[in-house]
């Protein structure tokens, strides 16, 4: 009797230990050690950009043309986590919103900013329903608006200026830069060469960013080499699907790139692409 009393003493103790490990796990893992990720997630031909500031704070950029995007998710989220504080829809066109009818089946999300042209395709109706179904607080994206993650962490909406529900959804397509201490990264979406140069008149050297998301996936209707003299990039990043029917990135977009001397990721050859911030410096996980 004796013997069984004392199995089963160690048997609970074990599972307290278990237990223990496990809870210490959560603690190590929600300390991020004034670090800011970006994960420019490999779901194809499209767009989905992870990004989770130093105190936790989580938005999807872009959630992609599949279901894709959950699975890419699960490798950069803690298991336990089913939220998402904001997505962002860069534009309305399929490789980077249709994702996000499972992503908000999925994780409670708080709020979805929107460009605000209107394809009027099923697919991004059933997007919108979605959003109506889950309840989820639905804003238009509009220059000047700054999304705080924290004090030194931020997104600014620096496109579009103006109502854009009569524009293609490339013309319209959010412009935003992300800024955590003295590093940036500018995400231009599927911007063409015309809106990078309206920006460029109106925000000149201040487009200036360690990272450049290549717009449009690499295609030559993007990524100018007066842009890019402007953003200045260390680094740019093409999201784009392996051997994809359009053939981006075009040869026109790496040639510019080569010219300024920055370095190019891109996700049909390495996959998912982690960057890390400390507010001073970035890099690349390898």
């Amino acid at each position: 009797m004796m013997q069984k009393v004392a199995h089963i003493r160690l048997a609970i103790l074990g599972i307290l230990l278990v237990a223990t490990v496990t809870l210490w796990g959560i603690v190590l893992r929600e300390e991020r050690g004034g670090v800011l990720t970006v994960a420019f997630l490999n779901i194809g031909q499209g767009d989905a950009i992870y990004i989770e500031a130093p105190n936790g704070r989580q938005m999807l950029v872009d959630g992609g043309p599949t279901r894709a995007v959950l699975s890419e998710l699960s490798k950069v989220m803690p298991w336990y986590d089913r939220s998402i504080d904001v997505l962002l829809v860069t534009n309305p066109d399929k490789d980077h919103m249709a994702g996000f009818i499972d992503v908000l089946k999925s994780y409670t999300v708080d709020a979805i900013f929107e460009s605000g042209t209107f394809p009027g395709t099923q697919v991004y109706k059933e997007l919108e329903q979605t959003i109506t179904d889950v309840g989820v607080k639905k804003l238009l994206a509009k220059r000047g608006m700054t999304i705080w993650f924290d004090k030194e962490t931020k997104l600014t909406i620096l496109y579009p200026d103006r109502d854009v529900s009569g524009l293609s959804s490339n013309d319209g397509s959010i412009v935003a830069k992300l800024s955590y201490g003295n590093t940036s990264v500018m995400l231009t979406g599927d911007a063409p060469s015309g809106v990078e140069k309206w920006l460029i008149q109106l925000d000149g050297k201040n487009l200036k960013s360690n990272v450049l998301k290549v717009g449009h996936h690499g295609s030559r209707t993007s990524t100018s080499p007066e842009f890019v003299g402007f953003v200045e990039p260390a680094y740019a990043v093409i999201s784009d699907g392996v051997h994809n029917r359009y053939g981006h990135p075009h040869k026109e977009t790496l040639d510019t790139l080569a010219k300024f001397n920055v370095p190019v990721l891109r996700t049909d050859l390495q996959g998912t692409i982690v960057m890390h911030s400390d507010g001073e410096e970035v890099r690349f996980e390898k």
